[in-house]
């Protein structure tokens, strides 16, 4: 859509100052009335202004209403325009809101939108909108409403600021969403603007959908600047972040040309008959063979269905809450099973969700007399088709992102809507045939009933084709819209290593699949029964080795990368994702489940864990000005005994059914709390007749670690969380932008720590587990081998790599590495010690 520029519908003689209307309706009629005489409406307008006001609520917020008039008597406007009623003492518009600025809009078409923008923007400084509020100058208020001069592609003036510098992008794939997150990550540390020029383009350096609509590729100069009272600060540390993510994205780039070059080396599998194919990129290595099962494009129709803007912009901002939270917590959860780098993807949607200008779009169609759920639509669209125009596949593949945030925002406004395509599979494997698919369906699919994926969109650098791989699916991308016409149920092959689907094979074909998928099968099952091992140093010493796991049927990858059981079972996505709390027999159904598929392996089940970073929006807790240090874990399961007493007595029925588990509690910092827990426990063991289960406790906080040797009396184990641990030790947010790298575990006060809870454990006779990040670090599982701890508990994919190394050394080694660690002054010298283990 195409823009005017405001300053030829926003003039100096139709702005009022200090006007004093004696209310909502003569504020209308003056504002209207200035219309009128300019010639921009004609009389009979002014009408549509009150039927507006009838039908919805104009009051945009922050002291500024917007009337304007119904959609169907555009005929009567005869040429844009915009009337400013500047009121200070403010004029009641609705019950509980005063407006100081009356913007009465007039318009055809859609010359009053970048009006709009800027007006929102406006909005969000308050000393902006004061010094609006109580000029005596007219031509403060015009040029206010009309600074968007000299502006590049993304709304930003194109002119560099006072304070910047040059740099010329040495990312081997560009500016792309993770590195910009934490570009945008960093900017908002500052009150200064901050903006990011690439030619005559210009981006906001606090906004990642702009940012990406840069197109920045490998080789681009940049020009960072900035302009406020801590602008020198700003681009100081602007500098810091982007040169440091340099060395990560080429070693990102190098492990990725490494990878490819492997599988360009692999021997690949031949159709013995010549087969109608389809063929597209490859996404993810394996050969899959399974009927096709083919989603239907499904173009959603979003209802119209418009409201005022308070209750709309309401809904959107508890959308958009909701929705950061459930993200946050995805974000978490595949931390957990698949690794940091692919639950930065869903840390970059949640970024997404920040962007103005997705917020801004929204309220300007709102404005318009739209629904809040079709105007977040539209707007989402519209920055996913300009980042697709983009021509970049990294960008195309990042509209794909935002869409796929925006339907998250959407199903929390309309939940009627046929959003969840995924949930009606055959209960067999398929090859899983779609236009695209988004990152959160590929992180939750159900790996049992999914053989491999196709997809008509997208690329080999889209987010679903990285999960995918991590997932060890067999997937080709951009197959084109070809690939939607397959009958469901036609048996393919697909194979990943080639990007090719082959249809209705042959028995020779299929014989031929079948005795490659055995040669594929026998070199897995060589490699797991080495991940199966023992993790046995040299001199005899073993370690348990257990993996983080959420559900059951992620039982099966945990096992075969080689781990002894689940260490931490993390009940609260239990709880997620949905409108209410699970009931008690289908919390005992999901703990039995897993110990079912860890047939009589080890299972250490957490209590839930609500509060701090983990929220659950249909529980309606109260909102705390500090949640790590509020009603967390333990404390708010001792004051909700409706959370609690369900989930122990789940946890006791699946123990009596069979279940070889454990209890754990969280954020534990005193013995009455472990006293009245194992109180309630042991009572309602009783009632159910359930068998004796361990109890145990998380050591996160330094209190608990410091009392260990007097908490070890009352419980059977301890875990140390040490990502939790490290935080209140440290005194650092791990979510914060500045510090978060600064949050290292292997920080010789947390190690100091983790020692006291091994003495105080092991005075009292009990074991002590790690279940923190640096246990999956084989360098920190050593340190930690090395500090007395029994088990070690991880994110999957890190049990191999961690196991191997700890078989190459010996307990003695690794004591010797962790005194070592304890006399060090800061956490850079622990890990010089790296090459000493």
């Amino acid at each position: 859509m195409s823009l005017s520029s405001p300053s030829s519908v926003v003039r100096p003689e139709l702005v009022r100052l200090a006007a004093q209307p004696v209310d909502k309706n003569d504020a209308i009629a003056q504002a209207a009335q200035m219309l009128v005489a300019a010639g921009c409406i004609d009389p009979a307008y002014v009408d549509s202004f009150y039927r507006r006001e009838q039908v919805s609520n104009t009051f945009l917020g922050h002291g500024v209403a917007i009337p304007h008039g119904m959609v169907e008597d555009r005929a009567l406007i005869r040429q844009t325009g915009v009337a400013v009623l500047q009121v200070p003492q403010g004029v009641d518009w609705n019950a509980g809101q005063q407006a100081r600025l009356v913007v009465a809009i007039a318009a055809q078409s859609d010359a009053h939108i970048a009006l709009l923008r800027r007006l929102t923007r406006l909005m969000q400084d308050d000393a902006a909108m004061a010094d609006l509020f109580a000029t005596g100058s007219a031509a403060v208020i015009v040029r206010a409403l009309s600074e968007d001069r000299a502006m590049g592609a993304n709304g930003i003036a194109a002119q560099d600021l006072p304070e910047c510098f040059a740099w010329t992008v040495d990312y081997p794939n560009g500016l792309h969403a993770r590195p910009a997150n934490a570009w945008v990550e960093a900017a908002k540390g500052f009150s200064s603007r901050i903006q990011v020029r690439l030619g005559r383009e210009a981006a906001d350096a606090k906004a990642l959908v702009p940012l990406l609509q840069l197109g920045a590729r490998c080789g681009d100069a940049l020009v960072i600047s900035a302009q406020g009272e801590d602008a020198a600060a700003a681009i100081a540390r602007m500098r810091t972040v982007i040169t440091r993510l340099s060395s990560q994205e080429k070693a990102d780039a190098a492990q990725a040309e490494r990878r490819e070059a492997a599988r360009a080396a692999r021997p690949r599998w031949q159709p013995v008959s010549s087969l109608p194919r389809f063929s597209g990129l490859t996404a993810s290595p394996g050969l899959a063979v399974a009927p096709v099962h083919v989603i239907a494009e499904q173009r959603l129709e979003v209802p119209d269905v418009p409201q005022s803007l308070v209750e709309g912009g309401n809904r959107l901002q508890q959308a958009l809450i909701l929705t950061q939270e459930s993200l946050h917590t995805l974000a978490d959860d595949t931390a957990r099973r698949l690794g940091e780098p692919e639950a930065a993807i869903f840390k970059a949607h949640s970024e997404l969700l920040n962007d103005p200008e997705l917020v801004t779009l929204t309220c300007q169609m709102m404005v318009d007399g739209h629904g809040v759920a079709w105007a977040w639509h539209q707007a989402v669209e519209q920055l996913a088709n300009r980042l697709a125009a983009v021509g970049s596949p990294v960008l195309a593949a990042r509209a794909a992102d935002i869409r796929d945030v925006g339907r998250r925002v959407l199903a929390r406004l309309e939940p009627s809507l046929p959003l969840g395509s995924l949930t009606a599979l055959p209960n067999e494997p398929v090859i899983l045939i779609a236009e695209d698919l988004s990152p959160s369906d590929t992180a939750g699919l159900d790996q049992e009933r999914i053989a491999g994926l196709a997809t008509a969109l997208g690329g080999p650098t889209s987010h679903t084709a990285i999960l995918a791989r991590t997932l060890g699916l067999p997937a080709m991308v951009g197959g084109d819209s070809g690939l939607l016409s397959i009958a469901s149920g036609t048996i393919g092959i697909l194979d990943g290593d080639t990007g090719c689907l082959y249809l209705n094979p042959t028995a020779a074909d299929l014989d031929s699949a079948h005795q490659w998928q055995q040669q594929l099968a026998d070199q897995r099952a060589a490699e797991e029964q080495q991940r199966s091992l023992p993790a046995t140093t040299t001199d005899g010493h073993r370690i348990e080795i257990a993996a983080n796991i959420n559900r059951a049927d992620q039982a099966a990858m945990a096992l075969s990368q080689g781990a002894d059981g689940v260490g931490l079972m993390r009940t609260e996505f239990l709880f997620l994702e949905r409108d209410h709390a699970p009931d008690e027999d289908e919390q005992a159904a999901a703990y039995l489940a897993m110990g079912q598929a860890l047939d009589g392996r080890p299972l250490i089940v957490r209590a839930l864990d609500i509060g701090g970073d983990k929220q659950v929006a249909h529980l309606k807790l109260p909102r705390e000005e500090n949640p790590f240090l509020g009603v967390r874990g333990s404390r708010l399961l001792l004051r909700s005994p409706d959370l609690l007493e369900p989930q122990v007595r789940a946890l006791y029925r699946a123990a009596r059914d069979g279940a070889a588990l454990s209890i754990m509690f969280p954020m534990i910092t005193s013995v009455s709390e472990i006293l009245t827990l194992r109180e309630t426990c042991e009572q309602i063991r009783q009632e159910l007749q359930a068998p004796v289960v361990p109890v145990g406790i998380m050591v996160e906080v330094p209190a608990a670690a410091m009392m260990a040797d007097v908490l070890a009396r009352h419980v059977d184990f301890f875990s140390i969380g040490t990502n939790d641990l490290t935080q209140y030790t440290l005194a650092i947010d791990r979510q914060h932008p500045d510090l978060a790298a600064e949050a290292d575990s292997l920080h010789p006060a947390v190690l100091r720590l983790i020692r006291a809870t091994v003495d105080g454990a092991k005075a009292q006779g009990r074991w002590v587990g790690v279940c923190g990040g640096i246990a999956g670090d084989p360098f920190g599982a050593t340190v930690l081998l090395g500090l007395g701890v029994d088990e070690l508990s991880m994110t999957p994919r890190d049990i191999p790599a961690v196991k191997a190394r700890l078989r190459t050394v010996s307990l003695a080694q690794a004591q010797q590495v962790a005194a070592q660690a304890l006399a060090c002054e800061t956490a850079d010298a622990v890990r010089t010690l790296e090459g000493v283990a």
